[in-house]
């Protein structure tokens, strides 16, 4: 393959190497991560693009795959070993990553994990330890994981300490400090006591009678209580977990963060069965292991569940679906849901008809370009009564 001649994507063939401005220099990062991993025994370590809530968007804090390796796309994993680097990613994003990955990573273009798989059995020696934070997995993905190594002589160590967020340090940027709100009553139709007793009556009803649900997706935490944030761009939602019991409820966040009007909603059926008690987001781990224990069944959706916290729980005290009888109940939407749906809908038109005709006018002047398009909607969108913000970046082209 010649070189390229294209002065905005790396060249790693050249004598020095060719880096565009775009690149992250990873040589520090890379020489630090791997001294962390020697004193860890570990042979090779995999860093994924998702966070604990397998959120499709994340906050900074949880953009380690970024950090470690300077490519931001959406979709990726690093896998580093003592001597070597590879980074992979879909074809959305392969010139992406050449305009930002120095010469310290391989290039694999492709998502497999069999392809991951069959990398790390080349340059892992047999009796190596390969190791990621489990609470970062989906249940999907470490078996398929573990599938790929299994026989070969490698073990696949689960490290409940981070290793990126090691040796990231001070650096990493700070958890979100903004305020959790309640959503008004007015675009909810059910109170979060109404939304309660419908699970605790789910539970009932199931033949296997579970006594807990654990939800891990944040918008399902955020639905129950009828709760707002903004921990995540696009996303109105905020870092929490909830084990709801037949008789108590466990709302795992960073309680200083709640609105007093919050805090008020939640304590308002003190003490009782609909009381919610707050507890640290960081103590959710210790509290399931205490929980699972007794003789309990724990409820839970695969989907949104990392493979750190679905292995605490004892295998004949779980119950797992896809998603969790929350989840299934949000997709419900109820008479007022509905309503207020349609009149977003409305509000949302008015904004895209005033942009057509913005256009219209604008376009044959000379005076837009997608950029300056993009901007525009979004600000008429903002302009219209309830907006929080888009949800997502504004996908503007033309020709």
């Amino acid at each position: 393959q010649a070189p390229s001649t294209r002065n905005d994507i790396r060249d790693c063939t050249t004598d020095p190497p060719f880096l565009p401005p775009t690149v992250t220099n990873t040589t520090a990062r890379l020489a630090a991560l791997r001294g962390t991993m020697r004193t860890h025994g570990v042979h090779a370590y995999i860093v994924p693009s998702t966070d604990a809530h397998m959120n499709e968007y994340i906050s900074e804090r949880d953009a380690r795959l970024a950090w470690l390796t300077g490519f931001t796309g959406s979709a990726g994993t690093a896998v580093v070993t003592q001597d070597k680097a590879a980074l992979w990613t879909d074809s959305r994003y392969w010139t992406q990553a050449e305009r930002e990955l120095d010469c310290n990573w391989d290039l694999q273009r492709t998502t497999w994990i069999e392809s991951i798989g069959m990398w790390i059995l080349k340059v892992v020696p047999v009796g190596g330890n390969v190791s990621l934070d489990p609470f970062l997995f989906s249940i999907d993905t470490w078996n398929s994981y573990r599938r790929a190594l299994h026989g070969s002589g490698r073990s696949l160590l689960p490290l409940e300490i981070n290793l990126v967020d090691q040796v990231w340090g001070d650096q990493r940027p700070l958890p979100s400090s903004s305020e959790i709100y309640s959503l008004p009553a007015e675009f909810t139709g059910s109170s979060w006591q109404e939304k309660v007793a419908g699970i605790r009556q789910r539970m009932e009803q199931h033949v296997r009678r579970p006594t807990a649900v654990l939800l891990s997706g944040l918008e399902e935490t955020a639905w129950l209580f009828n709760l707002r944030g903004d921990d995540i761009p696009y996303n109105p939602v905020f870092y929490s977990y909830t084990l709801l019991t037949n008789t108590t409820i466990s709302l795992f966040v960073e309680g200083s963060r709640l609105s007093v009007a919050a805090q008020e909603s939640l304590r308002s059926g003190c003490p009782g069965p609909l009381c919610v008690e707050l507890q640290e987001y960081g103590q959710v781990s210790a509290h399931l292991r205490r929980y699972t224990q007794g003789k309990v069944t724990v409820w839970l959706g695969t989907e949104y569940t990392t493979y750190g916290l679905y292995s605490l729980i004892p295998q004949e005290k779980l119950l797992e679906d896809n998603y969790s009888p929350v989840m299934m109940a949000k997709a419900v939407k109820n008479a007022h849901e509905q309503e207020m749906l349609r009149a977003a809908h409305v509000r949302d038109a008015v904004a895209v008809i005033q942009y057509l005709l913005w256009l219209e006018k604008m376009v044959p002047q000379g005076q837009v370009d997608e950029f300056l398009g993009a901007q525009h909607i979004d600000a008429l969108r903002r302009a219209q009564e309830h907006s929080r913000g888009p949800s997502f970046q504004s996908i503007s082209a033309s020709g």
